[in-house]
């Protein structure tokens, strides 16, 4: 009974909304019945007019079920056609989704990159972040003007930790040119033109000095380099100075200038520490390289003398100029494995 129900009530539910097309087939069945009736029931007059008659009906309501059909279709179509122009659409407001979603992006990597520079504002703050770079690091770039700070504190104590730990060191340094006279007043008049007075070391600089200090730079790479077997160092001469000084480690990038209390540190995974690290290296191929492989030419003492300072210098082909007396070899002896930290308070 219930299935009978079921069925019943599938029916009502077809026939309620299909009622012009279940009357239509209800009266061609009538039509039909009606034709194969036997004349003593229905005369053929009789006949003829139900025939015609119920015939106008059904074709009424096979045309009120078309324009039922086509009144249904009106909103599908008008849909359609809205659909249709969405989609036309639809390419162009991709693109401008791409475009947010570079923008987004774009904001989102200058936030990180922000995050990971900023602005040391002490001489305190500076000496920690050299300290924090140095820390295990096995590289380290410097490029700057005659290399002091590198020489009384940077190398000293990068090769220290490193025979320490027993660990391979690769260190390159780029500074002026000693040989070039151009460059070494032009760095001279620069750092006089900021301060009149003696520096962190007690000295003013003049042309001379900055000589000096050039040629202690390479004096001392190589003396590091006759003590400890791990150390790679290379070192380059530039006929440009330049009024910032690039130190870069594993970790970080510290760039100072004359001002002991300023200085910027950015650290490494952000875009100006690798677009620094570019920078460095495009101009280090640019510098003339000192042939650091001869560093066994000339054996240098723990205290080097005058006549192995002078032969070191002939052999690596930038001799000291015929001014420099012994006294001024000595000079720049002292200036390379006893300089004075420039930035000490």
């Amino acid at each position: 009974m219930a299935g009978l129900r079921d069925a019943v009530g599938q029916a009502a539910a077809w026939a309620g909304k299909n009622v012009d097309g279940a009357i239509a087939l209800v009266l061609a069945v009538v039509v039909g019945v009606l034709g194969v009736l036997p004349d003593d029931v229905l005369s053929d007059k009789v006949k003829s007019q139900l025939v015609s008659g119920t015939t106008l009906v059904v074709l009424a309501l096979v045309a009120t079920a078309l324009l039922r059909d086509r009144a249904r279709q009106e909103p599908v179509e008008e849909a359609m056609h809205a659909t249709s122009g969405v989609l036309a659409r639809l390419p162009e407001r991709l693109g401008r989704l791409d475009q947010l979603e570079e923008l987004v992006a774009g904001t989102r990597r200058a936030l990180e990159d922000m995050a990971v520079i900023r602005i040391l504002g002490s001489r305190h703050e500076i000496a920690q972040a050299h300290a924090d770079a140095r820390r295990g690091t096995d590289h380290w770039t410097f490029k700057g003007g005659t290399g002091t700070y590198m020489r009384a504190v940077t190398l000293p104590e990068c090769v220290a930790a490193a025979r320490r730990d027993r660990r391979h060191l690769t260190i390159r340094m780029e500074i002026i040119d000693p040989t070039d006279e151009t460059v070494c007043e032009s760095y001279a008049h620069y750092r006089r033109s900021l301060s009149d007075r003696p520096d962190g070391t007690g000295e003013m600089w003049t042309t001379e000095r900055a000589r000096k200090e050039s040629y202690a730079s390479v004096l001392a790479a190589f003396w590091y380099r006759q003590r400890y077997g791990l150390l790679d160092i290379a070192v380059g001469l530039s006929p440009v100075m330049t009024t910032f000084r690039w130190d870069m480690s594993d970790h970080a990038l510290i760039m100072t200038s004359e001002d002991p209390n300023r200085a910027i540190i950015a650290y490494s995974g952000s875009f100006f520490y690798g677009s620094c690290g570019a920078e460095l290296r495009t101009s280090f191929e640019q510098a003339r390289r000192l042939p650091i492989d001869r560093y066994r030419s000339v054996q240098l003492s723990d205290e080097p003398t005058v006549e192995e300072v002078r032969r070191l210098f002939d052999g690596v082909e930038l001799p000291l100029p015929k001014s420099f007396t012994d006294r001024d070899v000595v000079d720049v002896t002292r200036k390379a494995l006893r300089a004075k930290d420039p930035y000490a308070p």
